[in-house]
Protein backbone atom coordinates (compact mmCIF):
# COMPACT_ATOMS: atom_id res chain seq x y z
CA UNK A 1 0.00 0.00 0.00
CA UNK A 2 2.97 2.77 0.98
CA UNK A 3 4.42 1.41 -2.16
CA UNK A 4 1.82 2.51 -4.05
CA UNK A 5 1.63 6.08 -2.29
CA UNK A 6 5.30 6.60 -3.18
CA UNK A 7 4.70 5.74 -6.44
CA UNK A 8 1.90 7.73 -6.95
CA UNK A 9 3.67 10.82 -5.45
CA UNK A 10 6.55 10.43 -7.01
CA UNK A 11 5.03 10.15 -10.33
CA UNK A 12 3.01 13.73 -9.69
CA UNK A 13 6.77 15.15 -8.98
CA UNK A 14 8.06 14.11 -11.95
CA UNK A 15 4.99 15.60 -14.08
CA UNK A 16 5.76 18.61 -12.10
CA UNK A 17 3.85 20.06 -9.16
CA UNK A 18 2.09 22.93 -9.39
CA UNK A 19 1.88 24.95 -6.74
CA UNK A 20 -0.39 28.19 -5.50
CA UNK A 21 -0.95 30.75 -3.68
CA UNK A 22 -4.06 32.17 -2.39
CA UNK A 23 -5.96 33.75 0.55
CA UNK A 24 -7.03 31.87 3.70
CA UNK A 25 -10.49 31.16 4.14
CA UNK A 26 -12.04 34.87 5.35
CA UNK A 27 -13.62 32.98 8.36
CA UNK A 28 -10.37 31.96 9.56
CA UNK A 29 -8.43 35.24 9.24
CA UNK A 30 -7.28 36.43 12.24
CA UNK A 31 -9.11 33.48 14.31
CA UNK A 32 -6.68 32.18 16.65
CA UNK A 33 -9.59 29.58 17.40
CA UNK A 34 -9.12 28.19 13.87
CA UNK A 35 -5.23 27.22 13.69
CA UNK A 36 -4.41 24.37 14.94
CA UNK A 37 -1.81 24.57 17.70
CA UNK A 38 0.62 22.16 16.56
CA UNK A 39 3.07 19.48 18.22
CA UNK A 40 5.98 21.66 18.88
CA UNK A 41 8.73 20.23 16.70
CA UNK A 42 6.53 18.49 14.18
CA UNK A 43 5.33 21.88 12.47
CA UNK A 44 7.63 24.21 14.03
CA UNK A 45 8.94 25.33 10.53
CA UNK A 46 5.56 26.32 9.11
CA UNK A 47 4.40 28.61 13.00
CA UNK A 48 5.34 31.56 10.47
CA UNK A 49 3.70 30.15 7.64
CA UNK A 50 -0.30 30.82 6.99
CA UNK A 51 -2.60 28.30 5.25
CA UNK A 52 -3.70 28.11 2.22
CA UNK A 53 -6.68 27.53 3.54
CA UNK A 54 -8.83 26.56 6.34
CA UNK A 55 -12.53 25.00 6.19
CA UNK A 56 -14.80 21.79 6.01
CA UNK A 57 -13.44 18.79 4.22
CA UNK A 58 -15.49 15.82 3.48
CA UNK A 59 -14.72 12.45 1.75
CA UNK A 60 -15.53 10.15 -1.40
CA UNK A 61 -14.80 6.29 -2.04
CA UNK A 62 -16.78 3.55 -3.49
CA UNK A 63 -19.14 5.07 -5.38
CA UNK A 64 -16.58 6.96 -7.65
CA UNK A 65 -14.08 3.59 -7.75
CA UNK A 66 -12.48 3.38 -11.31
CA UNK A 67 -14.68 6.81 -12.51
CA UNK A 68 -12.47 9.24 -14.82
CA UNK A 69 -11.14 12.08 -12.16
CA UNK A 70 -10.62 15.59 -13.73
CA UNK A 71 -6.55 14.44 -14.32
CA UNK A 72 -7.57 11.56 -16.74
CA UNK A 73 -6.73 8.60 -14.54
CA UNK A 74 -9.50 6.64 -12.60
CA UNK A 75 -10.21 7.53 -9.29
CA UNK A 76 -8.68 4.71 -6.26
CA UNK A 77 -10.35 5.61 -2.96
CA UNK A 78 -7.22 3.62 -1.37
CA UNK A 79 -4.99 6.61 -3.08
CA UNK A 80 -3.63 9.80 -1.12
CA UNK A 81 -5.44 12.04 -3.44
CA UNK A 82 -7.81 14.73 -3.65
CA UNK A 83 -10.53 17.50 -5.02
CA UNK A 84 -10.16 21.31 -4.99
CA UNK A 85 -11.99 23.46 -7.22
CA UNK A 86 -8.89 25.59 -7.97
CA UNK A 87 -5.48 23.98 -6.79
CA UNK A 88 -3.85 23.31 -9.79
CA UNK A 89 -3.83 19.27 -10.91
CA UNK A 90 -1.02 17.15 -9.33
CA UNK A 91 -0.41 20.18 -6.58
CA UNK A 92 1.02 18.28 -3.14
CA UNK A 93 -1.04 19.49 -0.32
CA UNK A 94 -0.70 18.56 3.46
CA UNK A 95 -3.97 18.34 4.84
CA UNK A 96 -4.08 18.85 9.09
CA UNK A 97 -7.44 17.26 10.66
CA UNK A 98 -7.67 20.39 13.17
CA UNK A 99 -9.82 18.38 16.00
CA UNK A 100 -7.24 15.78 16.25
CA UNK A 101 -3.90 17.49 14.70
CA UNK A 102 -3.52 14.35 12.36
CA UNK A 103 -1.70 15.20 9.05
CA UNK A 104 -1.73 13.50 5.25
CA UNK A 105 -0.02 14.71 2.26
CA UNK A 106 -2.30 14.23 -0.77
CA UNK A 107 -2.07 15.02 -4.30
CA UNK A 108 -4.69 17.22 -6.08
CA UNK A 109 -6.15 15.07 -8.75
CA UNK A 110 -10.20 16.11 -9.24
CA UNK A 111 -12.09 19.05 -9.19
CA UNK A 112 -14.80 19.42 -6.47
CA UNK A 113 -16.30 19.68 -3.94
CA UNK A 114 -19.38 20.83 -5.62
CA UNK A 115 -21.28 21.25 -1.83
CA UNK A 116 -21.33 25.04 -0.60
CA UNK A 117 -19.12 25.47 2.48
CA UNK A 118 -16.59 22.31 1.51
CA UNK A 119 -13.01 23.21 0.44
CA UNK A 120 -11.74 20.11 -0.12
CA UNK A 121 -13.25 16.14 -0.86
CA UNK A 122 -9.88 14.06 0.13
CA UNK A 123 -9.89 9.92 -1.01
CA UNK A 124 -11.64 7.35 1.50
CA UNK A 125 -8.13 6.21 2.94
CA UNK A 126 -7.12 9.75 3.34
CA UNK A 127 -10.13 10.63 5.14
CA UNK A 128 -9.28 7.54 7.37
CA UNK A 129 -5.64 8.47 8.35
CA UNK A 130 -7.14 11.93 9.35
CA UNK A 131 -9.94 9.66 11.43
CA UNK A 132 -12.81 11.09 10.02
CA UNK A 133 -14.41 8.63 7.65
CA UNK A 134 -17.39 7.95 10.38
CA UNK A 135 -17.93 11.23 10.94
CA UNK A 136 -18.06 12.47 6.84
CA UNK A 137 -17.07 16.29 7.43
CA UNK A 138 -14.06 17.78 9.41
CA UNK A 139 -12.80 20.80 9.81
CA UNK A 140 -9.40 21.28 8.12
CA UNK A 141 -6.27 23.36 7.39
CA UNK A 142 -4.92 22.93 4.16
CA UNK A 143 -1.14 24.01 3.41
CA UNK A 144 0.41 23.65 -0.40
CA UNK A 145 3.91 21.68 -0.19
CA UNK A 146 6.04 24.16 -2.09
CA UNK A 147 7.93 22.10 -5.12
CA UNK A 148 11.19 22.59 -3.13
CA UNK A 149 9.93 20.63 -0.12
CA UNK A 150 7.94 17.93 -1.79
CA UNK A 151 10.79 15.32 -2.43
CA UNK A 152 11.15 16.00 1.73
CA UNK A 153 7.52 15.37 2.34
CA UNK A 154 6.42 12.10 0.42
CA UNK A 155 3.59 9.74 2.39
CA UNK A 156 4.38 11.68 5.34
CA UNK A 157 2.38 10.90 8.10
CA UNK A 158 2.69 13.00 11.60
CA UNK A 159 0.72 12.06 14.32
CA UNK A 160 0.54 14.60 17.00
CA UNK A 161 3.40 14.34 20.17
CA UNK A 162 1.92 12.46 23.16
CA UNK A 163 -0.57 14.50 25.44
CA UNK A 164 -2.21 16.36 22.75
Amino acid sequence: MQGRIVQGLAVALLVGVGVAHGPISSSAAGNPRLSPNPAPQALSAQSNVRPYQVGTASWYGDYFEGKPTASGEPFNMYDMTAAHLTLPLGTLVRVTNLHNHRSVIVRINDRGPYVDGRIVDLSYNAAKVLRFEEQGLQRVRLDVVPRHKASATLAMLREPALGQ
